[in-house]
């Protein structure tokens, strides 16, 4: 059955203890509450599937339009290889204060503990608030014996990577990469649909009411990568109203679009849905007769069908552009 409707959702909001207010006073998502840590704007997670908020298909579920539109809103690879389920996750994340060390299982090992995919995932900076940071991987190669010494000593920073960040900064996390968020980052996440996260070290927080969270110490151990690279940022350069790619793997492609004036683009050659995470200023995104607005912190999901799209703003606003090859 054919669709013919651009598709935005309600988003999820996930407290959280480390969340803070910048998803609601930047990202005009709307909470009374000071610690949403989490938007899922896009999730076929199991109890959290999203919800269409506009159009003729408004209170329709993720998992709805895909068992009824099948390829049309998909694609015809992307449907044959996922069936019903939703590929990808997609986030804005705040981090008033800093996530946990943690660390995601790879397809092999999720579908083995979990039945559930693995949780190759990608990071790019929205705001970042002076000395804010991001701990990616490793500084240098290591190994299970040395990780456990410095995590038993509460040392982990010792060996771990820490960059500072800015706006704009892209990170490639696959999985079994050791990581956090920083505390003052407010950034985009995009993910394979999993939501398995072995925790490994807390900061030693304790909940609101003296309790501790789980830690996944022997999880962790088989799911990490020792390995450590000359860099994990994305570098890339962006210009006006032209599409650069900042993020290639085999779960999903990511580029960035800087949108000032008008620009029309054809999705022809893909066999996919493709996303648009509004994360700088607003948009207007036309398909045929269809008007959809853009404001930063909103995402749009184009069914697969859905070819021809012009895209305008009347100020400089950016977007960063999803799909699965």
């Amino acid at each position: 059955m054919k669709i013919n409707q651009l598709l935005k959702f309600e988003p999820i909001l996930k407290e959280k203890i480390w969340g803070g207010k910048k998803l609601s006073s930047i990202l005009n998502k709307k909470s009374q509450k000071n610690n949403i840590g989490e938007s899922w704007e896009i999730s076929d997670v199991e109890d959290n599937v999203s919800i269409v908020s506009n159009g003729i298909l408004k209170n329709k579920t993720l998992k709805e339009l895909i068992c009824t539109y099948t390829s049309n809103l998909v694609g015809e690879k992307v449907f044959k290889h996922f069936g019903q389920n939703f590929p990808l996750l997609i986030k804005f994340i705040d981090a008033k204060k800093a996530l946990s060390i943690q660390v995601h299982p790879n397809d092999d090992l999720a579908k083995k503990r979990h039945n559930s995919f693995g949780k190759t995932e990608m990071w790019y900076v929205m705001q970042a608030d002076k000395f804010s940071n991001l701990i990616v991987g490793f500084k240098n190669k290591s190994d299970k014996e040395e990780y456990l010494h410095h995590l038993e000593n509460k040392s982990l920073l010792n060996i771990l990577n820490v960059d500072e960040v800015k706006k704009g900064d892209t990170y490639f996390i696959p999985t079994g990469t050791i990581h956090a968020i920083g505390a003052g980052v407010l950034l985009a996440e995009i993910q394979q649909t999993s939501d398995i996260t072995y925790r490994v070290y807390d900061w030693d927080r304790p909940n609101l009411d003296g309790s501790y969270r789980d830690l996944h110490t022997e999880e962790a151990i088989d799911a990490i990568d020792y390995n450590a690279k000359e860099s994990y940022k994305s570098l890339y350069s962006k210009e006006q109203n032209s599409i650069t790619e900042i993020v290639s793997c085999p779960y999903f492609i990511t580029n960035v679009l800087p949108v000032f004036g008008s620009v029309s683009l054809s999705h022809k050659e893909k066999d996919s849905f493709v996303i648009y995470m509004c994360v700088e200023g607003n948009v207007e995104i036309k398909y045929e007769n269809q008007l959809e607005q853009l404001q930063v912190g909103e995402t749009l999901l184009v069914p697969a069908c859905m070819k021809d799209l012009v895209i305008t703003s009347d100020k400089k606003s950016e977007l960063l552009e999803i799909y699965i090859k």
